[in-house]
């Protein structure tokens, strides 16, 4: 639950900055590059939180590598979400980015996730008393009885 928290926390830090980036920067360019570039900045902010704060991980070049996939993800959910928001429902275009980035959300975690935290090799099943070779039996062997 806690690591969900941070993630929360993390995400309402990049999503100021990101926001931020974009009010920045769209009165210089089309809402939508303005929106594609503050993505991409903010991006690299998230990585760093992520891997440090979030999921208390390091952070390497394969992760950092791999870590944009999260974000085509978030972003394909997200441009689909601005589109339809500005274009179909008339949304207010400095506004219509927070509300797909709500959206995107469940999807970014799940993946982030995946992602940053090196998962521990599996376990095996533990085997029923009295079956294991240390009492003579191996399951490899047929049984006697047939």
């Amino acid at each position: 639950m806690a690591e969900i928290f941070r993630f929360a926390l993390v995400g309402g830090v990049n999503t100021c900055t990101f926001f931020g980036c974009y009010l920045l920067l769209h009165p210089w360019m089309p809402y939508f590059a303005a929106y594609s570039l503050a993505f991409l900045l903010s991006m690299v902010g998230s990585f760093f939180l992520n891997t440090y704060f979030t999921y208390r991980t390091r952070p390497t070049w394969k992760k950092f590598a791999l870590f944009p996939l999260t974000n085509v993800t978030n972003y394909l959910v997200q441009s689909v979400g601005l589109y339809a928001l500005v274009t179909w429902a008339g949304m207010d275009d400095r506004i219509a980015p927070l509300v797909a980035a709500v959206v995107a959300i469940p999807f970014t975690y799940l993946i982030s996730q995946r992602i940053l935290v090196p998962r521990k090799p599996p376990t095996p099943p533990e085997a029923p008393e009295g079956s294991g070779p240390e009492n003579g039996m191996d399951e490899r062997q047929p049984s006697r009885l047939a």
